[in-house]
């Protein structure tokens, strides 16, 4: 085990560095946006609120991490849900950097986890919208490597209801 590394009380690795809104580590002492604590804990639904108004203000390397820390706590049969929203909120991520590979591939794999849930997944996620703007961004960005990523555009929960 190195001594530079930041680790929790049990030992595990932590990275503690200021991030940039992009999530991109900055050297110690940098100015950074506010981080998603790693101890965070969200219910579904402050989870869900918090994250997007994380990608309504371009943050969805954030927004990531809040949906991972309800994905962590989810009960089994939600964890993929929650999974597959990181995983499309981190594919925008890569998008915003400029990982045009690695934007597409997450932003399909989590499209097709959080598409597996249908009209009826929990806590009005908007699951086939959800997935299909991840798919959507994913064709756009690998026919056009140049184009600009809006988190805002995605919307993590039903406006109205679905009958």
């Amino acid at each position: 085990m190195t001594a530079d590394r930041d680790r929790d009380s049990a030992g595990r690795a932590q990275n503690q560095r200021p991030r940039d809104r992009f999530g991109r580590p900055l050297p110690y002492g940098s100015p950074g946006v506010p981080r998603v604590p790693d101890d965070a804990v969200f219910t579904p639904e402050e989870g869900l609120a918090e994250a997007q108004r994380l990608l309504d203000e371009g943050y969805a390397f954030h927004a990531h991490e809040v949906l991972e820390a309800v994905w962590k706590a989810a009960p089994e049969p939600e964890r993929e849900l929650w999974r597959g929203l990181a995983q499309v909120a981190v594919g925008l991520t890569h998008a915003q950097r400029g990982n045009v590979a690695g934007a597409v591939r997450l932003l399909r794999r989590g499209a097709e986890r959080v598409a597996a849930y249908g009209a009826r997944a929990p806590y009005r996620i908007d699951a086939p919208g959800v997935a299909a703007h991840g798919r959507a961004v994913a064709d756009h960005i690998a026919a056009d490597p140049e184009t600009s990523v809006d988190p805002a555009r995605l919307r993590l929960t039903l406006t109205r209801d679905v009958v």
